[in-house]
């Protein structure tokens, strides 16, 4: 963190003097202050001539990539609006409001748990490595289409950090409009296609930088030991009988009996269909072990096998020393492994074969295959782990960009491509316009109905 915000100074009194001393070059836009340079033009008109045909096979790769990033922004959309409607428990635990930049320290400053450190030096990185790549994909394209790009440079908001940078190509939209309607589409999609390039070369790396710096070094359970049963067998409640299933809702930790068997807590209830999760009454929820479990009585435990392998070395009633890791400090605690179901000894821990729902979920648990399920792993050397959370960083902003800038709205290039779509199918202009204003306001209304809806949640 010292040197992250050492680097945030230095970067700051760079930027700022960088501004005072080419203030002359500087023009505003806007809220934006623009630098221009020719630089850039040459090395698009360069890569552009070098990889032409390439270039124009790929154009029709990033335009069905467009529609496809483009499909599943609006499905996303859609599922991000029920459940601000629908969830307000989700959205009260998420904190965050739905419009919200991602900027420095956010998941520290909120304390979400679920996202790693997002440190200064991510932040100027990744964006640099998006903006440039982004926008450069726009010029080479726009290039094989014969659109001049006029200048290149950067973009400053003076506003904010005091400055947030932003890389810009800035086409000949005159000369734009002429071309086939094709070209437009392939020039306005190249900016997410380079985005997705980068998020996929962001997963290849993370694999090959995991497999030589990270190592098995605990193991993960998914919940504590559970069973589930029908209402109608519960025998007794704190040794009271049940006499109404709407005694159980709201339960917390009680002495539940079902045929013979005592239970610790209530999971989770199903009303409906007369069934509720029991929690068994087992050592680890008795002391509420939580984290990764790494060693048992200085055995280091690295995997399924180790940890079934270790505790049946002792007998039921036998007490371990059992290390956990909880992200922040190693605990070590005394446990008296108690006999399971089965007639077994157990700690009382529960590993589920869980199958990702969703299109997000999908997409993430396919980016983190090479890591096996249910195995904590700690970096070989410290610096590691640094190198590979700013890797997650940089494929999961690359791709929510490349979605989100094919939103079909006016502000973003999804919007010009749907309409220059609609255009090619009806070949009207005032349909295509009417469609595109449509659709704008549509999602502008949504955007209103989600930060209600967040807003509501907190009442």
């Amino acid at each position: 963190m010292i040197f992250d915000l050492t680097l945030l100074g230095l970067f700051l009194v760079f930027v700022v003097t960088f501004l005072y001393r080419k203030r002359k070059k500087i023009k505003r836009d806007g809220l934006l202050y623009l630098y221009r340079t020719s630089w850039g033009i040459k090395l698009i008109k360069r890569t552009g001539e070098k990889y032409h045909k390439t270039l124009k096979i790929l154009s029709h790769v990033s335009v069905w990539l467009g529609y496809a990033l483009m499909g599943i922004m609006i499905y996303l959309f859609g599922r991000i609006v029920y459940i601000y409607v629908f969830h307000a428990d989700i959205v009260r635990a998420v904190k965050l409001p739905p419009i919200m930049p991602l900027i420095p320290y956010l998941p520290q400053v909120f304390k979400l748990s679920f996202l790693p450190p997002f440190y200064f030096s991510y932040w100027i990185i990744v964006l640099a490595i998006i903006a440039i790549t982004h926008e450069f994909f726009h010029g080479i394209f726009a290039q094989i289409a014969k659109v001049k790009t006029k200048t290149t440079g950067f973009g400053f908001f003076p506003f904010f950090l005091p400055v947030f940078l932003a890389a810009f190509v800035e086409l000949d939209e005159k000369n734009m409009v002429k071309k086939s309607n094709f070209k437009q589409r392939a020039v306005l999609s190249a900016g997410t296609f380079a985005n997705t390039l980068t998020a996929i070369l962001g997963v290849i790396l993370m694999f090959g930088f995991f497999s030589l710096t990270f190592s098995p070094a605990g193991v993960v359970y998914d919940d504590y030991a559970y069973n589930v049963v029908n209402i109608s067998s519960i025998d007794t409640i704190n040794g009271l009988p049940l006499e109404n299933a709407s005694e159980l809702e709201g339960l917390l930790t009680a002495e539940i009996k079902v045929n013979g068997q005592t239970y610790f807590a209530l999971k989770q209830i199903d009303v409906k269909n007369n069934l509720v999760a029991l929690y068994y009454d087992s050592p680890a929820i008795n002391q509420n072990v939580t984290g990764a479990i790494i060693a048992i009585n200085g055995e280091k435990i690295t995997n399924l096998d180790k940890l079934s392998l270790e505790i049946n070395k002792y007998s039921v009633g036998e007490t371990i020393n059992l290390e956990t890791f909880d992200g922040e400090e190693k605990i070590t605690q005394e446990i008296t492994l108690e006999e399971s179901p089965e007639g077994e000894p157990w700690l009382g821990i529960t590993f589920l074969d869980k199958k990702p729902k969703g299109v997000l979920a999908t997409i993430s648990a396919w980016t983190t295959s090479y890591k096996k399920p249910h195995i904590y792993y700690e970096p070989d050397w410290e610096f590691a782990q640094y190198i590979y959370d700013l890797l997650w960083w940089l494929v999961l902003i690359s791709f929510s960009v490349a979605l989100v800038n094919m939103l079909p709205m006016g502000i973003f290039d999804g919007g010009r491509f749907f309409y220059l779509t609609i255009l090619a199918i009806t070949k009207s202009e005032r349909k295509a316009e009417k469609a595109f204003k449509g659709i704008t306001k549509f999602f502008l209304f949504l955007l209103l109905v989600i930060m209600l809806f967040w807003v509501r949640s907190f009442f």
